[in-house]
């Protein structure tokens, strides 16, 4: 396969006044018999911050707007390794808190391999993570729980 693809990625968790986030269920092209519940993100373009990039994916991935100020400080950070449609992926994760008091979710702005691999959205809580569906990573509770605390506290 070679050398693993690289990338830092900004990831945003909208909570809602219930304490859900707002998550994206999807699949690897290469497994799509085995779909799971992943966060809202993508890579940093250039030039772009993290807090830019985590806005700006947050706008394209579900249509919410918000200034990049909004999130605040991480509520995580970590490096994961994967493999995605036949490529290892190395990928550096910077994971944003943004309280969502209202919002329409639209996955318009989904590019073409998001669309082709997404097919819902949903706002969950930690406990429907725990009693659900498969995730793409299984501290999502945890994390999840981390976001509804970080904008509790703001």
């Amino acid at each position: 396969m070679g050398v693993p693809w690289r990338r830092q990625t900004a990831r945003v968790l909208p909570v809602d006044l219930e304490g859900r986030v707002l998550l994206l269920h999807g699949w690897d092209p290469r497994r799509p018999a085995e779909p799971y519940w992943f966060t809202i993100g993508g890579g940093a373009e250039h030039g772009e911050s993290m807090r830019e990039a985590a806005a700006r994916e947050l706008r394209e991935e579900t249509g919410i707007r918000i200034d990049p100020e909004q999130l605040g400080e991480p509520v995580a950070q970590n490096t994961v390794e994967f493999s995605w449609s036949g490529y290892e992926i190395t990928q550096g994760q910077v994971f944003y808190a943004v309280l969502v008091e209202s919002a329409e979710v639209s996955l318009d702005g989904l590019d073409a391999w998001e669309r082709a691999t997404t097919d819902k959205y949903a706002w969950l809580s930690a406990e429907d993570l725990e009693a659900g569906e498969p995730l793409s990573d299984p501290d999502l509770p945890a994390l999840v729980r981390s976001a509804v605390a970080a904008v509790r506290a703001r």
